[in-house]
């Protein structure tokens, strides 16, 4: 029993177990899985909401096994507060979603991508306040350089009207949400496995989606062969791959690192878009590309030095 004791008194608080594979690298692969969204909704002929509908759908389906027979006692287990706390993350991701791939709609693809990746700006904002994160000068300059590169993409593409400044805003609003969900998951993740917090909030982002669907009358189904495929895709590729492993990754690093690396997908989308869409981009895309993999490489060398934030309790 002493033995039991001091094994316990030995476990440092907020300690966080060693990953099986370096969270570096999983973030890389889920930059490169994100990036392949935004050409996957364009192959589709589906209306916006009806695509998110359907890959949210999907993907919690697919989590489904790993989080109700892996994790089901930790899902019994949960608490109130980390329930509530992931349905109010999957709240966010549908609105992230639906604002997101609504905006393509109304403004030009390079536009809107440029106003989501605004976001690790109100992460670092809002990691400082709620988690005591602070960033190094150099992690700060290295954000600051990767949204301006972003920002040099979209200057090639820029929108203009009523109906494109609509679609700038839905945008923006994306980005915000985007913001809400990773520091929600932040602190949840601390004291939940991945599968069970991401059944959760994929399933509470599905939920929103279909009753917003149903509430604006949009079809739903049926749709064509193309664009089930197309639909599946997105769940495995951009939302499992993706989504899902820097969800893992929370648990290691922090909300800034998530937010910051996010900004890589403009980049993939542009490569994955010259090889699939045959679409040249033009120099401005090139410039602002390099910016983007220039601060993002900066901010990650100087988030490495520092530690992740204290893990809740």
């Amino acid at each position: 029993m002493e033995n039991e004791l001091e094994m316990k008194a030995s476990v440092q608080p907020g300690a966080v177990e060693r990953p099986f594979v370096s969270p570096w690298v999983a973030i890389g692969l889920g930059v490169a899985a994100v990036s392949s969204a935004s050409v996957f909704v364009r192959l589709s002929s589906a209306p916006p909401l009806v695509i998110a509908t359907w890959r949210m759908g999907l993907a919690t389906l697919m989590l489904a096994p790993f989080a109700l027979v892996r994790g089901g006692r930790e899902m019994l287990a949960m608490g109130r507060r980390d329930l509530a706390l992931s349905l109010l993350a999957g709240g966010f991701l549908a609105v992230h979603f639906g604002a997101w791939m609504t905006s393509l709609s109304h403004t030009s693809v390079a536009s809107s991508v440029v106003l989501v990746t605004m976001h690790p700006l109100f992460v670092m904002l809002a990691s400082r306040l709620f988690f005591g994160e602070s960033a190094a000068g150099g992690a700060v300059a290295g954000a600051v350089i990767a949204v301006v590169g972003s920002a040099v993409i979209g200057l090639g593409d820029s929108a203009a009207g009523g109906s494109a400044l609509f679609g700038d805003l839905l945008a923006l609003l994306s980005a915000l949400m985007f913001a809400g969900y990773v520091i929600v998951g932040r602190g949840v993740r601390q004291r939940l496995s991945v599968a069970p917090y991401a059944f959760v909030v994929y399933g509470m982002c599905s939920l929103v989606l279909v009753l917003t669907c149903l509430a604006g009358r949009v079809r739903v189904y049926p749709y064509s062969t193309r664009d089930y495929v197309l639909f599946l895709a997105l769940a495995a590729v951009p939302t499992i791959l993706g989504h899902t492993v820097f969800n893992w990754a929370l648990r290691y690093v922090s909300a800034s690192v998530i937010s910051v690396s996010v900004l890589g997908e403009p980049v993939g989308a542009t490569l994955l878009a010259m090889a699939l869409l045959k679409e040249t981009p033009p120099a401005t895309a090139v410039t602002g590309g390099i910016l983007v993999i220039m601060g993002i490489s900066l901010f990650s060398v100087f988030s490495a030095r520092t530690p992740a934030g204290r893990a809740e309790q």
